[in-house]
Parts: structure tokens; sequence; C-alpha cells
């Protein structure tokens, strides 16, 4: 718990507005803010005009998102906004959303998410004290950089949602927290789930090592290098890394197929691996990592990946497990999971909804979120207390 919010005045009343396919999600984070605010401020006047609705049984203010039979939309606010420090909660990877189009039946593309979140800003602008937008996965975010005569999405995004007079952007690990220098004058915040990732992954098994000679961070491209290296520090672990080389003469589905896997580190034989990425698309290029890895002599390998989009289906990934390549798959709960996901013994889902709460309750206080951002200390106990456990149970099965 935030233990010095009770020090700091709101920015304004809190109102936590979920788009479509995120009530759920919004639904917990409620529910962990309201009830630390009565353990925390017990002392706090609810008609103190200071603290203008601050006790409340839900801060959901719930937006109405209608179609009109065309596809066109519209956003009509249910509840005033007056006021209020707005949090709108947004997964533009929801395919399960549907709309009807014409007298057919249309799934929500990344596309028809974001407009309604600009019809959501639309509609509250101008009324609301203050318009934060927290968009789990960034929109066009593989999209944010420009090699040849192409456009560049995720930065003119940015710019619109700046342009609309958002104050805040809070997004789950970007895939590339650089583009935050399309709106320097803006604040943008790419948060990590290291520590969710630990205490899950570490939760899921008793028999971890975690040293250099019993385990090892794999980075599965460059671009992922510097969560790897970050994930190892923070473990005092080894890091390796492969490199992808791509045959850049053909492109097939929108990319470079990879030609082969080549791998920069020390020996993984006899070792826990982790691949650490940001997100599983179809997955073809992790399972092909976990694949040479155990080739390698891996002892078992896992990968923790913020988003699992699992845009081919789940079979590749029980072929590979049914053969030994992968043991586990972390994933976070930022985004849409199908309900088949849950049933697959090789996954494992990571909540990161205590601590997302965590943030939104210390920004609507203008509190710092560094020690959010930076969990090396809250790392460091938890594998501690990791290995303690371990040896206590290793003592007393051999009283």
């Amino acid at each position: 718990m935030s233990e010095n919010l009770n020090l700091d005045l709101p920015v304004g009343e809190l109102a936590l507005m979920p788009l479509m396919g995120m009530e759920n999600f919004t639904r917990k984070l409620d529910s962990y803010i309201s009830s630390w605010r009565v353990e925390r401020n017990s002392n706090i006047k609810n008609d103190n005009p200071l603290y203008k609705n601050y006790f409340k049984e839900s801060y959901i203010n719930m937006p109405k998102l209608s179609r009109f039979g065309t596809g066109e939309a519209k956003c009509t606010l249910l509840e005033s906004v007056r006021g209020v420090d707005a949090y709108l909660i947004v997964d533009v990877t929801n395919h399960s959303c549907t709309y009807k189009m014409f007298g057919e039946e249309n799934r929500m593309s990344p596309d028809d998410h974001f407009q309604d979140l600009k019809r959501v800003i639309a509609a509250i602008n101008g009324k609301a004290k203050r318009i934060n937008v927290i968009m789990t996965f960034l929109y066009e975010s593989r999209q944010h950089k420009r090699t040849k005569r192409e456009s560049l999405d995720c930065s003119l995004m940015l710019h619109e949602l700046e342009s609309m007079g958002v104050s805040n952007i809070i997004t789950f690990d970007a895939h590339d927290p650089r583009v935050m220098n399309a709106i320097p004058l803006s604040s943008f915040d790419s948060i990590s789930c290291t520590y969710q990732f630990i205490q899950s992954l570490l939760n899921s098994k008793d028999d971890f090592i975690i040293d250099s000679d019993h385990m090892m961070i794999i980075s599965p491209d460059s671009g992922a290098m510097q969560r790897s290296i970050y994930l190892a520090s923070v473990l005092g672990i080894d890091v390796g890394m492969f490199y992808k080389r791509r045959d850049y003469s053909v492109v097939i589905d929108g990319k470079n197929p990879i030609v082969a896997h080549e791998f920069l580190g020390s020996n993984v034989k006899g070792k826990d691996v982790i691949i650490v990425d940001d997100m599983i698309s179809s997955g073809d290029s992790l399972l092909e990592t976990a694949k040479v890895l155990k080739d390698m002599q891996a002892k078992r390998v896992f990968a923790i990946c913020t988003f699992g989009l699992f845009t081919n289906g789940f079979n590749k990934f029980d072929e590979a497990y049914e053969k030994g390549e992968i043991e586990g798959i972390l994933t976070t709960n930022s985004i849409y999971q199908k309900e088949e996901l849950f049933s697959k013994p090789w996954y494992i889902s990571v909540d990161v909804t205590e601590y997302l709460a965590r943030i939104i309750d210390s920004l609507n206080h203008d509190a710092s979120i560094s020690a959010y951002l930076d969990p090396n200390e809250k790392i460091h106990n938890f594998v501690k207390e990791y290995v303690e456990r371990k040896i206590n149970k290793i003592w007393i099965n051999n009283v």
C-alpha cells in the first residue's frame, strides 16, 4: 500500500473509464483502490470538500459506446465527469469484442479500439480536470520507426492523443520505449512487470537454483537485449543472445523470414533458461529459439513475455510442450486472454492489476511512481525469501 498518499490531496475525483473488453480488468483495479483508501485514510471525512467522493464503493464511470448500422459510432457519457481525474483503460488487441455492421458481425480491430478511445476523449474533454490514458498494449508500437517510405503510425497516434489534451499516457513494456521521443513535452511511462514475472515464475516451481551455473537469461534477438540484461542483473545470473539471420530478399506475412538463429553466449547445457521478450505474436520465433536451446542440452526452457497474442493459435505450443522443448510460458493479463489458454499445462498467467492499481492510486495524488518503476529491492527480497523457503524445505525433509 502507498503509505504517504494520505499526505497528498487528490488531483480530482477518481474516475476509472474502461473501454470495451476491459470491464473485468477495471473491476479488479477498482476493488484494490477502494479497499486501500478505506484502510489508509480512515481519518478523512467524505464531506471534506478537498476529498470530494474520495471514498466510494466503485470509481468506475462507464462510457457508453454505440454503433449505427453502418458501423459508425459515438460515445455517450452516463455519469458526470465534471472535474474528475479520468483514467481511460483500453486494450487495442482485444479481438473478442464485436459489433454489427450492415447486419453482419464484425470483430473489433486495433483501429476500431483506438477510434473508440478518441470518441471517449472527445466526450469528456473540457469537462474532466485531467485525462489519462492507460493503453496496456501500445497501439501501432510495432511500427515505431521509419526505415523507408512508410507510415510512422505509433508516433502519429501519440501526437493525436497529445493534441486532444491527454496529460499522461501509460503502457506496458513498449516495443521500443524510445517512441516517447515523439512527444518529448508530454508524460509517457512504459512500465515493466519484472517483479510480477519473477514472483510468478519462482512460485510455479520450487527447485530453481538461482546462480550462473544453473540458470541463464536468453534474449531471442537484439531488440529484447535490454530487458534481458535488466532481468539477469537483478537475479545475478548470466545472459545470452540469439542473432536472427533473415532473408531480406523475401517478405512473407509482412516480415522477412528467419534463416537461422545464431547463439552468442556461454554454455547452456544443464541449465534452466528463461527467454525474455515483450510479446508472443505467432510464436514461431520463440519456439524455434526454444528448440535450438533444447538441442544445446538446456535443462528446461521457460519464456516470459508481457503480451501473449497467440495470433496463430495454440497448436504449435502444445506440440512443443509435448516434445519437452518448452516447459512454461508466462504472459500478463494486461490484454485479452482466451479462456482456452488457462487450460494449457504450459501456461502461467501473471496478474498485473494490483501493480497497475498502485500506480493509478499514486498518480491520482500526483505522487511519485518511481518505486514501482524500479522494483530492484522488492525482487532481491523475494528471491532471498524463495531461497530461504527452499533451504527450510530441504531441512524439514531431512529431519
